[in-house]
């Protein structure tokens, strides 16, 4: 798929893990973003067909993956829904729409398959032109670091959406090593 960033986006490939990792790497400036998406890769959370690279004259430049976390709500039930995350293109790339391009991408993928909602921790001055709103009004509540304002904490709801789908999230173990460091690079 072509986007208006003159970018391609497609799923990812296994050839693609080392181009995968370089484009994380520069865009956090750490390894420990990378090591959270070869953690959701080895989970029976990856979803591969949620797992998008955007390509300029085929080198890869950007990556998002969508993956499955769970919400517990009060009474006991766990609801399976995505989060967006990372989000990562790099520095000589950012600003240019490819950040863009990967998040309607993965949101148009994940609507197609019936999902109900994405979650995110992000810029609040970045993700709601895409349609992200204030988690808490949806019933969804999320842990963030100290130094994340409470509107971090977003949802996009789907089609699919339910409004008894809500509850606290609860990351997977890959999330938990890397929740000290994640915090999505401006890729705007």
């Amino acid at each position: 798929m072509r986007s208006g960033a003159g970018v391609a986006i497609r799923q990812e490939i296994a050839a693609d893990f080392p181009a995968i990792d370089r484009v994380v790497r520069e865009a956090f400036g750490s390894q420990v973003q990378v090591n959270l998406v070869h953690g959701i890769r080895d989970s029976e959370n990856y979803v591969p067909e949620l797992a998008l690279v955007a390509e300029r004259n085929g080198k890869i430049i950007g990556h998002t993956m969508l993956s499955y976390i769970g919400l517990e709500d009060a009474g006991e039930r766990r609801h399976r829904v995505l989060s967006l995350s990372p989000l990562a293109v790099v520095p000589q790339a950012q600003k240019q729409g490819v950040g863009s391009a990967l998040i309607v991408a993965a949101i148009r993928r994940a609507d197609a398959r019936g999902e109900p909602l994405i979650v995110l921790e992000g810029s609040p001055e970045y993700y709601p032109r895409f349609g992200f709103k204030f988690a808490p009004n949806y019933g969804i509540s999320i842990d963030l670091p100290t130094w994340a304002p409470k509107e971090s904490a977003m949802v996009y709801p789907l089609s699919a959406y339910d409004p008894d789908v809500k509850g606290h999230v609860a990351y997977p173990p890959a999330f938990h090593l890397a929740a000290r460091g994640s915090d999505a690079a401006d890729p705007a």
